[in-house]
């Protein structure tokens, strides 16, 4: 039963025309609208990882700086004169 399965399913598979086996991006058309957009989409998925990046990056420097802008304060020492 298994076996007759299994060959119905690669019969099946065998006859499915050759461009539905794939989509234009993995199939190697790179100038189909389907690849034009799944390149946009990796670009715009870049760029806000790259500015989301950034700005924590420039909290980080502005939290330095600011650290380092304010004046550092002693602490006060607890001497008894006898």
């Amino acid at each position: 039963m298994k076996q007759r399965l299994a060959a119905i399913a690669f019969g099946l598979l065998l006859a499915a025309p050759l461009p539905t086996m794939a989509c234009a991006a993995c199939f190697g058309r790179s100038d189909s609208r389907l690849a034009v957009g799944m390149n946009w989409g990796i670009l715009s998925l870049l760029v806000v990882i790259a500015t989301m990046l950034g700005l924590i990056a420039s909290f980080f420097v502005f939290i330095a700086r600011r650290a380092s802008s304010l004046p550092t304060e002693t602490a006060p020492t607890d001497r008894t004169e006898s």
